[in-house]
């Protein structure tokens, strides 16, 4: 399975309390959900949001996506069995419950929720939705998945700003099963209240963004991180396995690269590049075109794609021997590495 969140999802298994992973019971009205994009989160979300019972379709505009996120959805049967403890039956039931459609008329025509998981790119964002505005019903709520963006950004562009905000989701949601809410002026406490119990349905714990804010919470330091770890990098001062063993010897399960893999190489490229020009960062642009020449250049697109930083479904830094101390032998290779060059 190329999933590095499978990684997560032991540690955060321990954490859990007795009984966090009952169903709640049901309280909001949006039952019939469209993703619009199957990419690596879309992909997630929608087989999830079916595993809790919702009736999903996956919307995007090329079949050979679609038949890439059915393929994630036979590995996520594996891992939803392996570590949600998943019957036979419940991911017989969760298949049942899931549609792939190349029509966006027919994707969001009868849905109550609509939520936009399609490429961090604001033109393609704003594209979507103008297109989707005219089709939706008059009782469809919208919620933006981006990572970075603003609601306000594009609520205008929905055709209902009272009905839109801002609904980020974990990587690994079966296991990182948080959910970053964000309204913009518009929203309206109803359309923020059945949102909110949406995502408690669905086994999400809900992070409040009292303020609009780039990055929300998580990818607030997620993406300081990111950018920090990559600059090591990209300078040639550290290679991506010295940074994560860095990293991990403060006790965590998965350094900044490992977590770059799961997010995926497009996605990451894309923020960096973005913010590198918005804010005028050269080392934050130059960290983007080494990810596009060095990953994304040679197919390299990340965990779910079996190849990023590192190879997948067994990355070196799962290794046994990862964190430990090396032999002495190894001393002149190390000063080799030391020596000015």
């Amino acid at each position: 399975m190329a999933l590095g969140s499978t990684f997560l999802a032991e540690n955060h298994r321990r954490r859990q309390p007795p009984n966090s992973r009952r169903k709640p019971r049901s309280l909001s009205p949006l039952n019939k959900v469209t993703l619009l994009g199957s990419g690596d989160l879309g992909g997630q979300i929608s087989w999830h949001s079916a595993y809790k019972g919702k009736t999903v379709t996956v919307y995007d505009i090329a079949e050979g996506a679609l038949d890439h996120c059915r393929h994630m959805h036979d590995q996520y049967a594996a891992i939803y069995r392996a570590d949600v403890g998943a019957s036979a039956a419940g991911i017989a039931a969760t298949r049942a419950r899931l549609t792939y459609s190349t029509d966006l008329a027919e994707a969001v025509g009868h849905a109550d929720l609509v939520i936009e998981a399609v490429p961090e790119i604001p033109e393609v964002k704003t594209s979507v939705y103008e297109e989707m505005a005219g089709l939706l019903p008059e009782k469809t709520l919208v919620a933006s998945n981006s990572s970075t963006f603003l609601p306000s950004t594009f609520a205008e562009a929905t055709g209902r700003p009272e009905k839109f905000c801002a609904l980020h989701f974990g990587n690994g949601i079966w296991a990182m099963n948080f959910a970053k809410i964000m309204a913009h002026a518009g929203t309206t406490r109803d359309t923020l209240t059945e949102i909110t119990e949406f995502a408690i349905e669905i086994g999400m714990m809900p992070i409040p963004v009292r303020k609009e804010q780039n990055g929300y919470v998580v990818n607030t330091w997620t993406v300081a991180l990111s950018n920090a770890a990559q600059t090591l990098v990209t300078n040639g001062i550290s290679t991506h396995e010295d940074v994560d063993r860095s990293f991990m010897k403060f006790g965590f399960p998965i350094g900044p690269f490992g977590m770059l893999d799961q997010v995926g190489m497009k996605t990451t490229h894309d923020i960096l590049a973005y913010w590198g020009g918005v804010d005028g960062k050269a080392q934050m642009t130059a960290n983007a075109e080494y990810i596009k020449k060095n990953l994304l250049d040679r197919g390299f697109l990340g965990a779910q794609a079996g190849r990023g930083y590192y190879s997948w479904p067994n990355p070196s830094f799962a290794a046994a021997d990862f964190l430990d101390v090396p032999d002495i032998s190894k001393v002149p290779e190390i000063v080799s590495l030391v020596m000015p060059h």
